[in-house]
């Protein structure tokens, strides 16, 4: 024997299958699997009448539960709202209540800065100081002064106490104003007194 034929070994036969991707695929096994139906273990169950009322019954409680918390959940989130907007409005009331109390002080100190005709005094200097930071707070509490010299007369804002006739001036404008009057926001604390023209 020579040694060609010593180094060879007999060739195993080769499926087509092994050919292409080097291994024996187990497709043909697992479609014999998938084609076969399964059984369903699904079980029956019969029930009476008395078995079937009490479902129903069961049913309708659950509904009116349901019901019930839908409704329960609803009238919390409107009371939980309607206290938040009773929160405000009682803190916007009581904070214009007290400004409203301190607004003689506005008026005591303008008048008595019209009052002191000396311009040099330290004691009239101090008002003016005083004055400055009372108006500043005021506005920083949201506080505005309502316009109302040479405005047309706002029987919401005004108070007309006097009427004059005055040519120089419109039909319904304000000729002068006797107390000022202030707003905080929409709400009008004090009410401007003034006098109206023609």
């Amino acid at each position: 024997m020579s040694e060609e034929n010593k180094n060879q070994t007999p060739e195993e036969p080769v499926s087509p299958e092994s050919k292409e991707g080097g291994q024996e695929t187990q497709e043909p096994k697992e479609e014999a699997k998938a084609a076969k139906p399964k059984k369903s273990k699904e079980k029956k169950y019969t029930l009476t009448r008395e078995q079937m009322e009490q479902m129903e019954l069961a049913a309708k409680q659950l509904e009116a539960a349901k019901d019930q918390y839908t409704r329960l959940a609803a009238e919390y989130d409107n009371y939980r709202k309607r206290t938040a907007r009773e929160k405000e409005t009682i803190y916007q009331d009581a904070k214009g209540d007290t400004i409203e109390k301190f607004l003689a002080v506005y008026d005591n100190l303008e008048r008595a800065l019209k009052t002191d005709d000396q311009s040099d005094s330290p004691h009239k200097k101090g008002m003016e100081m005083i004055f400055a930071q009372f108006k500043g707070i005021l506005e920083a509490m949201g506080v505005t002064e309502i316009e109302a010299l040479g405005q047309p007369f706002d029987p919401a804002r005004h108070n007309a106490v006097m009427h004059i006739d005055d040519e120089s001036l419109g039909e319904n404008v304000v000729a002068d104003v006797f107390q000022a009057g202030f707003m905080l926001g929409d709400r009008v604390l004090r009410f401007a007194t003034v006098r109206v023209a023609n």
